[in-house]
Formats: structure tokens, C-alpha cells, sequence
């Protein structure tokens, strides 16, 4: 399974830090002619991105292009099972991307506007925001 994590990392755990803006950065269109734009705030993981990106994929079929705007890059730490108060932080169990609203998921090219709507209704199933398509 190809899931999105970094390479390398500067600081293996990371506090958690709730979000609390609007994005603006990756907030606009561009590489494609037509995106998903979140309406949420929320930890988005690899998991959700690649079952995501699989069903969009699906649509393209030979034609288009995808791009994904975001990237996990925030660790996320869980201790064991039965494990006792105390004893410091866990390890780190996945990655996430810390989504605000208004930033760019998806962005496609290359197939009807019909088709890349019914892709991104697919791919929103997945994800645990709300969404909206725009187009150019």
C-alpha cells in the first residue's frame, strides 16, 4: 500500500496543537481545472487521503491528471494496549495533515466537469470533512 508519510522527519513527536484559523495558504486552483475544498477543520490521516485518491483515481481511468495539495506530515503518537498511567509519550502510529477550511484537497484536469464531480462526491465519502467542488 502506497501511504503518504514522510521520509524523514526534523522532531519524530510533535505536540498536538488544535488549529483554529482559515486557511490561506492553498486556498486556490493551481494545477487543474477543477478541486475539492475542505469546509472543516480536522486531522485528515494517509489512510483517508489514499482511499481518497483510489476512488478518484478509478474515474480517471486513462485520461487526467490528479494532484494532492496536502501532505501528512504531522506524527501522531498512541501507547499499547493495557499500558499504565505514566511511563512518557507512546510511538508514533500514523501521520496526519491538519486541514483548515477553505485549503485545496484535489485538484484535477483532463476529464467533463460531470465526471470530476462525481469523482470528488465519491472521494468527500471518505473523508471526514465537509467539502465543496469549485471549478476555474
Amino acid at each position: 500500500m502506497a501511504m503518504l508519510i514522510p521520509k524523514k522527519v526534523k522532531h519524530r513527536k510533535w505536540r498536538k496543537r488544535a488549529s483554529k484559523t482559515i486557511g490561506v495558504r492553498g486556498s486556490e486552483l493551481c494545477f487543474g481545472s477543477y478541486g475539492l475544498k475542505s469546509f472543516g477543520t480536522k486531522w485528515i490521516t494517509s489512510r483517508q487521503i489514499e482511499a481518497s485518491r483510489r476512488t478518484i483515481i478509478r474515474y480517471l481511468r486513462k485520461g487526467g491528471k490528479l494532484w494532492i495539495r496536502i501532505f501528512p506530515d504531522k506524527p501522531v503518537t498512541k501507547k499499547g494496549t493495557e499500558v499504565p498511567m505514566g511511563g512518557g509519550k507512546g510511538a508514533v502510529d500514523h501521520y496526519v495533515f491538519p486541514i483548515t477550511p477553505g485549503r485545496i484537497i484535489f485538484e484535477l484536469e483532463g476529464i467533463s466537469e460531470k465526471k470530476a464531480k462525481e469523482a470528488f462526491k465519491m472521494a468527500t465519502d471518505k473523508l471526514p470533512i465537509k467539502t465543496k467542488f469549485i471549478k476555474r
